[in-house]
């Protein structure tokens, strides 16, 4: 059985034999229209050239029919393609987003570590990080330590060139720009409570609603960072949002679901009125879905009336 690095097996499961063939561009193409789906075949040989047949498949499984491998009677390989690259855009728009919510986390959390232990405390005093938590502590710092020597980064390199022979470990502001994004969660989570509140205050919501906040945008993160679809996915790691009796935004007119991209895609709109005031953002991606009419929302837990949310309504007032 493959394994990981020789120690774990791959996955545990049944015991059945692979048998299917590997099979070329062309048979590819004839086994999906034997199947029951229509199309130009010079085209689809070429959009399976340069996009793998098993990716594909993630988008055209519901038109299949229900306990076969055949497709729904009209089922076009184009329309199939047509939600591959909505997904494909939507990543793009997501990441945008993304990158802007990251880079305000990894700068708050440094700016209260340093005004409280200053530069190197994180380091040096235990009550900075895991202060209670002796093996994670050492876990983080082993993460860091990797990350900062893999970086090539021109500021960790002149700091350990200038600095190195008396500080192994660079200034708290210096870390959380080297580090990961799972590791800035774990110093996130490692943080005194007073600093994860600050954090959290920044975006106006609790610190227990921001930690699953973080915790879903880093799988949201990584889905993207490797291409992965969102499309049509729910979302393992589910947010929580405010009560009801605390901010109605995210429950009237429309309540945002947690287990499809919709909630994701909220807290990023409701991010970015933090970090990005006047952001044309949400017009990008109301713009995405009105230049594909034929992709249908509810995949993606996207609601008929989701510009009347409060929180979109916001963003989309923005020209």
């Amino acid at each position: 059985m493959l394994s990981l690095g020789g120690l774990l097996p791959f996955w545990r499961g049944a015991s059945v034999k692979f048998t299917k063939p590997a099979l070329s561009l062309d048979a590819q193409v004839d086994l999906l229209l034997a199947r029951g789906m229509s199309g130009d075949r010079a085209r689809m040989l070429r959009r399976l050239r340069h996009a793998n047949y098993y990716r594909l498949s993630a988008y055209w499984h519901t038109f299949r029919v229900p306990g076969s491998d055949c497709f729904k009677e009209g089922t076009d390989f184009e329309v199939v393609w047509e939600r591959y690259m909505f997904d494909r855009q939507l990543r793009v728009l997501v990441m945008n987003a993304l990158e802007r919510v990251e880079v305000s986390v990894r700068t708050g959390l440094a700016y209260e570590q340093a005004m409280r232990f200053g530069p190197f405390g994180y380091a040096t005093d235990p009550r900075a990080v895991f202060e209670h938590e002796a093996s994670k502590r050492a876990e983080f710092f082993q993460r860091l330590e990797k990350d900062a020597t893999q970086s090539h980064e021109t500021f960790i390199t002149h700091f350990r060139d200038k600095y190195g022979d008396e500080h192994p470990l660079p200034p708290v502001w210096v870390a959380t720009e080297v580090l990961s994004f799972g590791g800035v969660l774990s110093l996130f989570h490692g943080s005194p409570r007073a600093i994860q509140r600050e954090v959290a205050n920044t975006f106006g919501v609790p610190d227990v609603v921001f930690d699953s906040w973080l915790l879903t945008l880093n799988l949201v993160r990584n889905i993207c960072a490797h291409h992965g679809r969102l499309w049509n996915r729910s979302l393992r790691l589910q947010p929580k949002f405010p009560r009801l009796d605390v901010d109605k935004d995210w429950h009237t007119p429309v309540s945002v679901g947690r287990d499809k991209l919709f909630g994701t895609l909220t807290i990023l709109a409701y991010c970015l009125r933090v970090t990005s005031p006047g952001t044309g953002w949400a017009r990008r991606f109301s713009n995405l879905l009105d230049n594909h009419p034929n992709i249908p929302k509810r995949y993606l837990g996207i609601p008929e009336n989701w510009r009347d949310c409060p929180i979109w309504a916001k963003l989309l007032a923005n020209p």
